[in-house]
Order: C-alpha cells, then structure tokens, then sequence
C-alpha cells in the first residue's frame, strides 16, 4: 500500500465510530492488515448462514443486505454506503451471517480476516476490546429488520429530452442541502472523469446527484455511481418505453432503490401514476408538481420522513382527525399514511391532503349526516346492506386510483381466502376502503376477482409493520384499540325475555350486538399490537371510552378530544421529534 493509499485508509478508519477510539498506532497496524479487493456490482460477498470470517470496510461505491421472504425471494432490508462496516458483529461474536450482502453498484472494499483482528486483539487488547464492545452495543439497539439506511448518491434520469432533469436535479439539491453537503454532477463537469474523481467527490460530500442529461455512455457513468436511481418522466406525455440504459427494470438496476418521479404540470393529471407504473412495474413513483413535493421526496430518500398509521376502532376513529390537525399545527408534515378500517378512511383524506376544515366537513357529512349503518337488511351475510356505505365512499373518494394520491398511501384488508393480510397499494381507493372497513357481520364483505375481503383490524389493527418495511424514518401511529374494551354488569349464559332486554339498553349495562361483532373482530389483533407499537417514534393513545364504537353522534366531541390531546402529547415531545424530522417553518 503507498503513501497515498495508507493515508485515505487511515482518514477513513477515523472517521468510522467503531474505529474511531483506536490511537494512532492501532489504526496504523489496522490499516496494514486490511486487503483491498474489487466487487463489480451484482456480486455477492456473503450469502445468509456463511461463517463469520471476516468484517469488511466499505470504501467506495455500496452494498445491500438481503434476507428471503415466505416465498424465497431476496428482498432488500438494508443499503451499506461507503465509510461504513460490513459483518463486524457476527465475526466478533462468531455467529453465521445473518442476511446475504451483495454490490448494488462497482465497489472497493478493505477485509481484516478472524485471524488478523485475533492479532490485533493481542497488540492491542483494551483498545480492540473496546471496538467490539461497541459492535456489540449497536447491535443490541439496533432492529433486527432495520429500515434501509439512506442512499447516498442519486442517478437522475429522464425518459425523453423534454423532460426538466437539471431543473428537478437543482431543486432537490437545494432540499437535500438541508440534511448535509450536497454536490451536483452533470456531463459538463465529470464527462471523461476517472473513477477515482468521483470517489474523491463521494467521499468528502454527503450526497451526490448524478445528473444523466444525455443519452450516452454519460448516463451509463451515472447508473454506475448511484446507490439509487430517480426515473423522471412528465404525468401529461403518454407513457413509452424506457431506455434499456435507464435501468426501468429490477435486474438491470441491481436490486437498488428505484423511484419513478412523475412531474405535473401544477395539478395532478388524474390517472397517470397508472399509466407509467404499467411501463415500469415494481418500483415506488412520487408525484411532483412544486417545491413543496420536492422537499417531501427529499425527505423520503433520506430518510427524514415521518409517516402516520392510523387504526380501527369504529367512531372513536374520529379522534385521529383532530390527531392530524394536531400533528400539523405542530408544524410536523405528514410524508405517508396507512391504516386500517376507520383509520384507513381517515387516512385517505390525509393522503388527498384534504384542509383541516376539508376533513371536519366530509366525514361529518359521510358518518353522521348520512347515518351508513342504517340500511339494515335479513342477516344472512351481514346486519346491513352495505350500500349505503359504498355509495359515501364513492361520492368522497370518487373513481381515483390508490397510485394518484398526492401522498405515499396503503391500507389493509383481511383476505379471508387465503387468510392473509392483504396490503393495498394500487385500485380503485373507494374498492379498498370499502374492504378496509367490513367489519365482519356488520357490513358484508368485499368480493372481487374470486376472493373474499373484510375488516383489516381482524388481522392487523395498526399495521406499523407494513410502515415500518416500507418507509425508513420516524413514525407516528395512533392506536385506538389499545383503550377499547367491553364491558358488562350483568351475569347470564342466555338471551333473557324481550322486556328485559329492553330494559338493559335503557339502562346501558348490555352491550349490543354492532358492539360485540365490532370488539371480536379486532380482539385477535390486539395479541400482536404490543410488538408493533414499540415500532414508533410517537404513540398516541388518546382517551376513548366514553365514546361507544358506533356513537357517531359523538363526532364534534371525539374529533375535539383528539385535537386537545394531540396539542399535550406532541407539544411535549416536539423536541425529540424535532431531531428525527424536520419542522414545517
């Protein structure tokens, strides 16, 4: 290794915290000991359950760790950037390796063998000691099914020559210039540069936009140096085949994060995320119409979102919207939402980024005014006919596609079929609402395509697992089951004469059959929503039971208790949140 070598490994040893305490002699020994190697992109350099036999330090390009679904197929977990370590914990704690890591893209690696860090440990014992003590402790804190980390360098691509790629490529700069250093690349600045020029750059720059504005082997440069790859394409133009250089598919980008952004015109062009997803399947899409969208897709690359879960639980749901009026005034944005049953509702008028008032308005007018549980019918599949509901789904939501929504959005259903939870992220929105919140002998199930959908909350009231997959960052979730619980003071293992019954209800010691279908349909859930609230950087739980699961009357105050106890909860953890997103100013 020369001078010059020995000096970049030595400045990247430093600036690693799990090297970062060593002095100099034990990084001087550690820099001697570690070999250098090549890993073109595509290839592995461990799969899952090899011997731990070494940790590695990424110098320049980027890796992804990869664990099998139920079906056996790699899915990617986590994204490693250069300057970071691979494998450390299981070679100091001498376990298999836990996920299968692979090259996204061409990169350099240095490796120190079990045998050179055993060496090590006997030069220098404390120090060495100390390093995996702390290997030890990132790994006790961190998820095992961790979020990706964040990309560092982004391919930004354009499916003709009429689409604004420099325009996009300097206003996510300026976006992303709040998080860190940011440099811009275009072909005018690194045409005929070599690869040690755009390491150098990469290295000292904390994120990097490749600009491909030209169709040429300078776009193949700028796939080559990404750890992700943007897809620009204008929402108005018809959708047409991309350039096989542009990487439209998953095998040739690697199995890197690939995002299709979508530019409007200033209002969104109903119907063309549908359009262009069926050109480029398997790949998440953004709409862009202003900064303001641009400054949220910067967020999501980064990881410096904040995504909202919303939950099921029959009118106390009406708390979630003053929850979001709360979140807002906060001045914390909203980058995604997901829920399930009511919470899934709820949801949706966030991701349509209805107004506050937007929100009091229309749900007051779908479950209040128009009373939707009150076309009751012969139960032989359900208490009620359903159409009522179906009819305010449609008249809200209208014949939009999940995909159209101006904000990353899913909800769940229960798949009865198959006995799964189904997550919904493309469709008719007001189909998969609709499915979202058939509570089981309430409302009648959803038929579709030879399947049968009900209720989500059956299987998964607060789906901040799906989020949790699925958006790296902070995330709120507001749990309204947790506070549900039902109640009797009466004793009896039979139906009593009608006058009795009667008499109970006046008397509000019974509970009624709408409350005891709702309550078992979500009680399976609420085994798991333990585990699945410790995923969330604020839990809300606001108090519920002085509202009835069908008191839809209860609406102004549910929707005023939400507000009042957002204002108290996240006013008192706005500072702590303040570190994991950026405040709206």
């Amino acid at each position: 290794m020369n001078s010059e070598d020995a000096r970049q490994t030595h400045d990247i040893l430093r600036a690693l915290p799990l090297f970062r305490h060593l002095d100099d002699a034990a990084l001087t020994e550690l820099g001697n000991e570690l070999q250098w190697f090549a890993l073109p992109g595509g290839s592995s350099l461990f799969e899952e359950g090899d011997v731990s036999d070494a940790l590695y330090v990424l110098k320049s390009g980027s890796v992804g760790a990869f664990r099998n679904d139920e079906h056996g197929n790699a899915q990617l977990i986590g994204l490693v950037a250069a300057g970071e370590t691979v494998g450390e914990v299981g070679m100091m704690i001498d376990t298999p390796r836990n996920a299968s890591i692979r090259a996204l893209r061409d990169s350099e690696l240095l490796r120190l063998s079990r045998q050179d860090f055993d060496k090590l440990v006997n030069h220098h014992p404390r120090a060495m000691l100390a390093m995996a003590r702390l290997a030890v402790r990132r790994l006790s804190s961190r998820d095992g099914n961790a979020s990706m980390n964040a990309p560092r360098t982004f391919g930004v691509l354009r499916h003709n020559a009429g689409v604004d790629v420099q325009g996009f490529a300097e206003e996510l700069v300026r976006m992303l210039g709040a998080f860190g250093s940011c440099a811009k690349i275009d072909k005018n600045e690194g045409h005929g540069r070599l690869s040690s020029w755009f390491n150098e750059i990469e290295s000292h720059t904390r994120f990097v936009i490749y600009v491909a504005d030209a169709d040429d082997d300078w776009q193949a440069m700028c796939v080559r140096q990404a750890d992700c790859l943007l897809l620009l394409a204008n929402a108005d133009e018809a959708p047409g085949e991309w350039p096989s250089s542009a990487c439209a598919d998953a095998s040739s980008a690697l199995s890197r994060p690939r995002h299709l952004i979508l530019l409007h015109p200033g209002h969104l062009v109903d119907g063309a995320a549908r359009r262009w997803l069926d050109k480029t399947p398997g790949i998440r899409h953004h709409h862009v119409r202003d900064a303001h969208d641009v400054r949220r897709v910067a967020r999501l690359l980064t990881g410096r979102s904040l995504s909202l879960v919303l939950s099921g639980g029959g009118a106390r749901g009406f708390t979630q919207i003053g929850i979001v009026r709360a979140l807002r005034e906060a001045g914390l944005e909203i980058d995604c939402v997901g829920g399930t049953s009511i919470g899934a509702i709820i949801g949706a008028g966030v991701a349509l980024e209805w107004s506050d008032q937007e929100m009091f308005d229309n749900y007051r007018h779908s479950f209040v005014t128009s009373r939707p549980l009150g076309d009751y019918t012969l139960p032989l599949v359900a208490l009620t006919r359903g159409k009522r509901v179906s009819r305010q789904l449609r008249e809200q939501f209208g014949a939009r596609d999940i995909t159209d929504l101006p904000l990353p959005y899913f909800c769940c259903s229960s798949n009865l079929s198959s006995g799964q939870l189904d997550t919904h992220r493309q469709g008719p929105l007001w189909l998969w609402l609709r499915a979202s919140c058939a509570i089981p002998g309430v409302l009648p199930p959803v038929c579709h395509n030879g399947e049968v959908y009900v209720d989500g909350a059956v299987i998964n009231n607060l789906p901040t697992d799906i989020m949790h997959a699925m958006q790296p960052g902070a995330m709120a979730a507001v749990d309204i089951g947790a506070d549900d619980s039902l109640r009797t003071r009466i004793e009896e293992y039979a139906t009593p004469p009608f006058w009795k019954l009667v008499f109970d209800f006046t008397r509000g010691v019974r509970p009624g059959i709408f409350d005891i279908l709702i309550r078992s349909g979500m009680v399976n859930a609420e085994l798991a929503s333990a585990e699945r609230r410790q995923l969330v950087s604020l839990l809300l739980e606001p108090p519920v039971r002085d509202i009835g699961l069908l008191d839809w009357k209860s609406y102004e105050r549910a929707v005023e208790s939400g507000y009042q106890y957002g204002m108290r909860v996240i006013g008192a953890q706005r500072d702590a949140l303040h570190e994991q997103v950026p405040l709206r100013v």
